[in-house]
Protein backbone atom coordinates (compact mmCIF):
# COMPACT_ATOMS: atom_id res chain seq x y z
CA UNK A 1 0.00 0.00 0.00
CA UNK A 2 1.11 3.76 -0.85
CA UNK A 3 1.52 5.71 2.36
CA UNK A 4 -0.51 8.01 0.89
CA UNK A 5 -3.92 5.36 1.25
CA UNK A 6 -3.10 5.57 5.08
CA UNK A 7 -1.57 9.68 5.62
CA UNK A 8 -1.23 13.16 4.27
CA UNK A 9 2.20 15.44 4.39
CA UNK A 10 3.18 19.17 4.93
CA UNK A 11 6.31 20.37 4.23
CA UNK A 12 8.48 23.34 4.12
CA UNK A 13 11.85 24.37 3.93
CA UNK A 14 14.84 26.65 4.99
CA UNK A 15 17.95 27.17 2.66
CA UNK A 16 19.18 24.18 2.17
CA UNK A 17 17.18 21.67 4.39
CA UNK A 18 13.47 20.73 3.77
CA UNK A 19 11.45 19.32 6.43
CA UNK A 20 8.28 16.87 5.98
CA UNK A 21 5.50 16.39 8.56
CA UNK A 22 3.30 13.30 8.14
CA UNK A 23 -0.04 12.71 9.51
CA UNK A 24 -2.21 9.29 9.52
CA UNK A 25 -5.63 10.25 7.97
CA UNK A 26 -7.14 8.52 11.79
CA UNK A 27 -5.18 8.58 14.09
CA UNK A 28 -5.36 5.36 15.26
CA UNK A 29 -3.12 4.48 12.68
CA UNK A 30 -0.32 6.46 14.36
CA UNK A 31 1.57 3.52 16.34
CA UNK A 32 1.25 1.49 13.16
CA UNK A 33 2.77 4.18 11.07
CA UNK A 34 5.75 4.94 13.84
CA UNK A 35 6.69 1.53 13.15
CA UNK A 36 6.99 1.26 9.76
CA UNK A 37 7.96 4.53 8.29
CA UNK A 38 11.62 4.66 9.26
CA UNK A 39 13.53 7.74 8.46
CA UNK A 40 16.39 4.89 6.85
CA UNK A 41 13.02 4.23 4.70
CA UNK A 42 12.59 7.58 4.17
CA UNK A 43 15.86 7.95 3.29
CA UNK A 44 16.26 5.21 0.72
CA UNK A 45 13.09 6.82 -0.99
CA UNK A 46 14.69 9.82 -1.83
CA UNK A 47 17.92 8.58 -2.56
CA UNK A 48 20.48 10.96 -4.30
CA UNK A 49 18.09 13.80 -3.74
CA UNK A 50 19.32 13.89 -0.32
CA UNK A 51 22.87 14.55 0.42
CA UNK A 52 22.83 14.69 3.87
CA UNK A 53 20.80 12.98 6.70
CA UNK A 54 17.18 11.87 7.30
CA UNK A 55 16.16 12.49 11.06
CA UNK A 56 12.95 11.28 12.35
CA UNK A 57 11.05 12.75 15.00
CA UNK A 58 8.21 11.89 16.87
CA UNK A 59 5.56 14.09 17.97
CA UNK A 60 2.58 12.13 19.58
CA UNK A 61 0.74 14.52 21.08
CA UNK A 62 -0.04 15.67 17.64
CA UNK A 63 0.27 12.17 16.29
CA UNK A 64 2.55 12.35 13.53
CA UNK A 65 5.73 12.30 12.42
CA UNK A 66 8.63 14.73 11.42
CA UNK A 67 11.12 14.11 8.74
CA UNK A 68 14.24 16.63 8.38
CA UNK A 69 16.59 15.83 5.03
CA UNK A 70 19.53 18.25 4.98
CA UNK A 71 21.67 18.91 1.88
CA UNK A 72 17.98 18.29 0.26
CA UNK A 73 17.75 21.10 -1.98
CA UNK A 74 21.15 21.34 -4.07
CA UNK A 75 22.37 24.15 -2.24
CA UNK A 76 19.22 26.17 -1.30
CA UNK A 77 16.14 27.14 -2.69
CA UNK A 78 16.97 30.16 -4.39
CA UNK A 79 19.89 28.52 -5.57
CA UNK A 80 18.38 25.25 -7.11
CA UNK A 81 15.52 24.48 -9.70
CA UNK A 82 16.04 21.01 -9.26
CA UNK A 83 12.53 20.96 -7.03
CA UNK A 84 10.12 23.15 -7.47
CA UNK A 85 10.84 26.57 -5.75
CA UNK A 86 10.36 25.68 -2.43
CA UNK A 87 10.47 21.70 -2.12
CA UNK A 88 7.03 21.17 -1.78
CA UNK A 89 7.12 18.15 -4.26
CA UNK A 90 8.73 16.34 -1.56
CA UNK A 91 5.87 16.10 0.33
CA UNK A 92 3.92 13.77 -2.52
CA UNK A 93 7.26 11.98 -3.15
CA UNK A 94 6.99 10.76 0.61
CA UNK A 95 3.35 9.99 0.10
CA UNK A 96 4.69 7.51 -2.31
CA UNK A 97 6.61 5.32 -0.12
CA UNK A 98 5.27 1.46 -0.09
CA UNK A 99 4.40 0.19 3.11
CA UNK A 100 3.85 -2.98 4.67
CA UNK A 101 -0.08 -3.55 4.39
CA UNK A 102 -1.75 -2.95 7.47
CA UNK A 103 -2.83 -5.04 9.95
CA UNK A 104 -6.87 -5.04 11.01
CA UNK A 105 -7.20 -3.61 14.54
CA UNK A 106 -9.32 -5.11 16.52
Amino acid sequence: MKLREVAYSRSGDKGDVSNICVFPHDDGDYEWLREVLTAELVAKTFGDLVAGTVTRYEIPVNCCLNFVLTEALAGGVSKSLRVDPHGKSYQSLILDIDLPEMQVRS
